[in-house]
């Protein structure tokens, strides 16, 4: 009976034995890798490596970890990759606990020291390299490391002492280096920043300040400055999009809300007013920058920029006289601007200031020699300045030059009737009525036909013989008539004209 149950139970134990091993290979399966797989994953995050295939070998290398997690050498190999991608911050935690695994580690404590050093935290970077030191004191590299370190700490406080001073040239000075040493710390960016708003150059502020939104997690006050920065810059779509990243981290950020409230209205009444004027509708666009500078009086850019737009689109609708206020305006507030300078040449173009529009398209050459709408302008007010030395026919006939057809017809009978020649008794007085009469039907002739119109406005004289081909045509200045008249004929008068 007793054999019989010792076999009895040393077949049960046979039984669970076998039963453990196969629950330990089910496990293995569920819970983690086999060696095998798991030297495949490494050997493979080897060769991607060093092909460069970042992402895919960070792939194998996470399925290595996953698989043993006791591995020292899995994370440092991870925190290799993370840092070939740029992602050092993702590379510590690896190292850290590869360093765990094993403490005498030289290789991933020199690499941690130098992460460390470059993010300005130069305590724990100088205890990395101390470590290194003391059991390899004659590592070359760490002893370089820790006199960088060192320095790296005199600098930060040398900056600071600057800073509280007030001296932020000197600060910048003394950062250039810090940064050089540390460039993924962000309070050295952030004080450098600081520095730059402080002196008035918003733009090298921005450079320093934009890195910092990765360097820092949820870096909501980097994300708001630089909102502002733009902001006060007129860049207000770029403004727009930081102010966002801001929401994002935290919707209910009280200070980043209430900027993008401001930042959007004044985005979409600027956005409008563009689209307004792209189609031509000119007064709503006034009518949308009038609101712009309601929205944000207190920053220049705006305003300056609103009144730019108001006297482009004042001269779309010829009223020249307003035209040249808001643009004279707009010139004072920004004299450099050449936008500002070639639309109000072209009020006085429109109020037939030809020698004052010549000037402002001369002076806006200055600004921007490179621009075919001022020399062209330029040249048309030239044209157009050396022909009202001649004549000019809005003059003549004492219209604006945005008279319709029928003002200009209407003034034209007015003074025909004025300086009709069987008005004037003596032949001086015929004579410079027929002088007068024929002007005034010249100018008739030429602004009620749009061709002729439209040369005349571009500063070429239609009836001007040297502008003839083969010497024909009506010309002036005793040398033809423009049509056929008899200017003593009585009674009424009939012309008919010839145009060309």
């Amino acid at each position: 009976m007793g054999s019989c149950r010792r076999a009895e139970l040393s077949g049960l134990l046979c039984s669970v034995s076998l039963l453990c091993v196969l629950l330990d290979l089910q496990l293995d399966g569920v819970l983690g890798a086999t060696h095998v797989e798991i030297e495949h994953h490494l050997e493979m995050g080897r060769k991607l490596l060093a092909a460069g295939q970042l992402a895919e070998a960070l792939s194998h290398y996470h399925s290595a970890v996953e698989g043993d997690s006791k591995n020292y050498l899995t994370y440092y190999k991870r925190a290799a990759v993370f840092l070939a991608m740029g992602k050092s911050k993702s590379a510590l935690p690896d190292l850290t606990r590869a360093i765990q695994l094993k403490p005498d580690f030289l290789a991933a404590r020199l690499q941690r020291g130098n992460i460390l050093m470059k993010q300005g935290n130069t305590q724990e970077a100088r205890e990395d390299f101390e470590a290194v030191l003391q059991r390899s004191p004659d590592h070359e590299e760490a002893q370089e490391q820790l006199l960088k370190a060192n320095e790296l700490e005199e600098l930060q406080e040398e900056a600071h002492a600057a800073y509280h001073q007030g001296d932020y040239s000197a600060t910048i000075s003394v950062l250039e280096r810090v940064i050089e040493i540390s460039p993924w710390d962000p309070e050295s960016r952030e004080l450098r920043a600081d520095c730059y708003i402080r002196m008035g150059d918003p733009q090298k502020a921005i450079q320093d300040l934009t890195p910092t939104t990765r360097l820092r997690n949820d870096n909501r006050a980097a994300f708001l400055k630089l909102s502002m920065l733009h902001y006060s810059l007129g860049e207000h779509h770029e403004s727009l999009n930081h102010i966002r990243e801001c929401l994002k981290l935290d919707q209910d950020d009280k200070e980043c809300f209430s900027h993008y409230k401001q930042v959007k209205k004044l985005s979409k009444q600027l956005d409008v007013a563009e689209e307004l004027i792209q189609e031509d509708r000119y007064q709503e666009a006034i009518d949308k920058y009038e609101s712009v500078m309601k929205t944000e009086p207190s920053v220049q850019f705006y305003t300056n920029l609103a009144k730019e737009r108001i006297c482009f689109c004042l001269v779309k609708v010829k009223l020249a006289l307003e035209a040249i206020d808001v643009c004279s305006e707009a010139h004072q507030r920004d004299p450099r601007n050449a936008n500002v300078l070639r639309d109000r040449a072209e009020a006085y173009i429109l109020n037939q200031e030809y020698e004052k529009a010549v000037q402002d398209y001369q002076e806006a050459r200055e600004f921007d020699g490179d621009s075919n709408d001022i020399r062209e302008g330029l040249e048309r007010a030239q044209k157009l300045l050396k022909i009202s030395r001649k004549r000019d026919y809005y003059k003549i006939l004492g219209v604006n030059r945005n008279a319709n057809k029928q003002e200009i017809i209407k003034a034209y009978r007015k003074l025909a009737q004025q300086w009709h020649p069987d008005n004037f008794q003596s032949e001086a007085e015929k004579k410079e009525a027929e002088k007068k009469f024929i002007d005034i039907a010249s100018a008739k002739e030429v602004l009620t036909d749009p061709e002729m119109r439209q040369k005349f406005d571009a500063g070429e004289d239609p009836l001007d013989p040297e502008n003839q081909q083969g010497g024909g045509g009506g010309g002036h200045g005793g040398h033809g008539w423009p049509f056929h008249f008899n200017p003593f004929e009585s009674g009424s008068f009939h012309f008919k004209f010839q145009y060309n």
